[in-house]
């Protein structure tokens, strides 16, 4: 399988670990630069935008942490809101809207994201 142009390798497959730690990156989103993070959820990876859907602060309460916890719900450590893992969505909490997903894929042990018009690498 050859992977799109539009990917970007972020980590082994083996880093991310079911209700475990993230592994963050660093995206450029919309012109601004960002934080954004993959986590691994009932054995498919997901990624994210590490801005609350409330208020754009950073969500991890400890580095690398955004499982409740249950391992069950992302949670924003500054507002309470949960998000379902798999897709974002808000679930509970003051937010109202889902968080920003970015499209991952999996391929030969290794996790990638793909960029898209908005959603960009920084570039030195």
């Amino acid at each position: 399988m050859t992977l799109p142009q539009d990917t970007m390798a972020l980590c082994k497959s083996a880093d991310l670990v079911d209700g475990g730690l993230a592994v963050p990156f660093d995206v450029v989103y919309q012109g601004q630069s960002c934080w954004a993070f993959a986590v691994r959820f009932e054995g498919a990876v997901h990624a994210y935008l590490n801005r609350c859907a409330h208020v754009a602060m950073e969500m991890d309460f400890q580095p690398n942490r955004f499982f409740d916890t249950t391992g069950r719900w992302l949670i924003c450590a500054t507002h309470g809101a949960l998000y379902e893992p798999a897709t974002g969505a808000c679930m509970s909490g003051p937010c109202r809207r889902s968080l920003v997903k970015i499209t991952t894929s999996e391929y030969g042990g290794l996790v990638h994201w793909h960029t898209e018009p908005q959603l960009q690498p920084i570039r030195f």
